[in-house]
Parts: C-alpha cells; structure tokens; sequence
C-alpha cells in the first residue's frame, strides 16, 4: 500500500469514530439533563421523524429551546436551555436524536 492511500484510510476510521462519538455524546447529554421529564429515549426521541428533529434543531436547537421556555411544564429547564452547554451540546444532541429518530429502525439503550 502507498502512504496516501494508508492516509486516506486513517482518516475516514477516525472521521466514522468521531461521527459514533458525537451520537454517544448526545445521548450522555439526553440522559443527563432531560431523561427525567421525558423518560428514556425511545419514548421521547422516537416519537419524531428525521427531519422533524433536523428541523427543531436548527440554529443550534432554538427551536427546540423554545418550546421549552413556552410551556408551563417545562419551566425547569428554561436555564439549561439558555446556557452555553446546551448551544455547544445541541449538534451531539441533534445526531442522537436524528440517530434514534421514528424512521431510523434504531434502539438507544438510555439506561
């Protein structure tokens, strides 16, 4: 094999590895901060298609965010969403939820 083609491999293993990873670090996130309003994954993420959570995780999850500061129930979070950890963690949020999402076939396992 010649270097560049050793190169080139190297560099997509890492790229699918970091690509795992950020699913991973959604889900950590999912399990940290919003498990206790809306269970486990499944019976959160799974309730909306790809595109709706590609949707309301436009502009790093303001969409989202909103929906959360607008409703009576969910007032709690309200900080959370107005912090920086969640503007730096929305995009490892969206993989996860897109991950999961109703027309994936996948199952996280939020335990």
């Amino acid at each position: 094999m010649n270097k560049s083609f050793r190169f080139a491999l190297l560099g997509v293993c890492l790229v699918g590895l970091h690509l795992d990873a950020a699913v991973y670090k959604g889900q950590r996130e999912y399990i940290k901060q919003c498990v206790d309003c809306h269970s486990s994954g499944q019976a959160f993420v799974g309730k909306k298609r790809i595109y709706e959570w590609e949707e309301l995780m436009e502009q790093k999850g303001k969409p989202l965010a909103q929906i959360h500061q607008e409703a009576k129930e969910a007032q709690e979070s309200v900080e959370y969403f107005e912090s920086k950890r969640f503007e730096k963690m929305s995009k490892h949020l969206e993989d996860f939820f897109k991950e999961y999402a109703k027309d994936s076939g996948n199952v996280p396992a939020c335990n």
